[in-house]
């Protein structure tokens, strides 16, 4: 069965690539020709979205395709753009004004402030880590510093730049791990092969692998990590200026609205994903499927004891990545959260018609392959 969690091509960043980007700016040709990309902003016309992923036909971007098929957007025109499969373009189009939000990684993001990229990051969608640890059954140590020493396998070289800041908050000494890079598709098969001690993985993919036979032991990011995963980040020039300010809260509105129809009704939300993209169906089944969009959901509602809404970021949980991206040399300069992250938009864009999606959700007809499918169950194998 194929992977289809593109999350795998957003890691594969290499520092050195984004510090030395040229001056000029990107064009859309250079890119790819992102779809869109010479358009003009129209502020009260157009939000443009660019993925990290080079690819929208994906789980992981339930919420938009729910909030476009129920009109939670209201008159506001909207795309979602799968951009290069660069990791970095997320961040570098926003800045360039090819795109209006981005979804970067915490460490994309924080490589572009260090850059002089005058970005602010306005919804968290993941409230808790996305990345976890695999490993063999019944070969998981009891801590993760018992990992030290150890070889964890990663599909690109470039995911070490994920690891080692985990680890490291999580008390690790990252100097003992040793990486190896054992390919992208292949990794979690060479784990299974003995190849390695661990595997780095993330949330949604564990249940592809699950379904693939690959079936792991895990350290789960939620559980032991206090970093936060993508959020949804702006020029700053924007937030600055109310009218768009405005226009990207109400925006935020229907990615909010998304989720919520999520959490009330998670085989509804893959359904909507697997009709917008039939390709999908013979990648993933609508177990599979359904299980795989549960643990992204986990993720975006992640710590929402301490978050209270959608999209609303912990600064102590960022100020955590940027310091420790400090301590361990991926950024060499001192970011403070306030001036960085910003939770202004979090109130307008939980502002949706509760009563509304939760409607929407009941009233969605189940179709017959997903109906045996226990949610109750797989929410509390979470």
């Amino acid at each position: 069965m194929k992977m289809t969690s593109q999350i795998g091509q957003q890691l594969a960043i290499d520092r050195r690539r984004l510090l030395t980007l040229g001056a000029g700016g990107v064009t859309a040709v250079a890119l790819g020709g992102l779809g869109g990309a010479t358009r003009a902003f129209a502020a009260a016309e157009l939000v443009r979205w660019v993925s990290p992923r080079g690819t929208v036909e994906v789980l992981d971007d339930y919420p938009y395709w729910v909030a476009k098929k129920y009109g939670y957007f209201g008159e506001i025109q909207t795309t979602l753009e799968p951009g290069p499969s660069d990791a970095t373009a997320t961040v570098k189009l926003v800045d360039q004004n090819q795109s209006d939000m981005g979804y970067p990684w915490p460490g994309v993001f924080s490589l572009a402030l260090e850059q002089g990229m005058p970005l602010v990051s306005v919804f968290e969608m993941g409230g808790s880590d996305v990345f976890d640890i695999a490993l063999r059954k019944g070969e998981k140590p009891k801590s993760l510093k018992d990992l030290e020493g150890k070889t964890i396998l990663l599909g690109s070289a470039g995911w070490q730049s994920i690891c080692d800041p985990q680890l490291y908050a999580a008390g690790v000494d990252i100097k003992t791990i040793k990486y190896v890079e054992a390919g992208w598709p292949t990794w979690g098969t060479a784990l299974k092969a003995g190849k390695g001690d661990a595997a780095l993985c993330w949330e949604g993919l564990r249940a592809q692998w699950k379904g693939q036979g690959l079936d792991f032991d895990y350290f789960l990011g939620k559980d032991y990590s206090k970093l936060p995963a993508n959020s949804f980040v702006i020029r700053k020039a924007d937030f600055e200026d109310p009218a768009k300010k405005k226009l990207y809260a109400r925006y935020l509105q229907g990615w909010a609205a998304g989720l919520e129809f999520g959490k009330q009704n998670p085989r509804a939300a893959t359904e909507v994903v697997m009709a917008q993209f039939p390709g999908l169906a013979s990648q993933m089944t609508p177990a599979v499927a359904t299980e795989s969009m549960m643990q992204l959901a986990n993720v975006f509602g992640g710590r929402m004891d301490e978050r209270k809404k959608w999209g609303y970021h912990l600064p102590s949980s960022w100020q955590l990545f940027f310091d420790t991206g400090r301590k361990i040399g991926q950024i060499t300069a001192d970011i403070k959260v306030d001036d960085v992250v910003k939770n202004d938009l979090v109130d307008e864009a939980n502002a949706f018609d509760a009563a509304k999606v939760k409607a929407d959700a009941a009233g969605f007809a189940i179709a017959p392959d997903y109906q045996s499918i226990d949610v109750e169950a797989i929410q509390k194998a979470l």
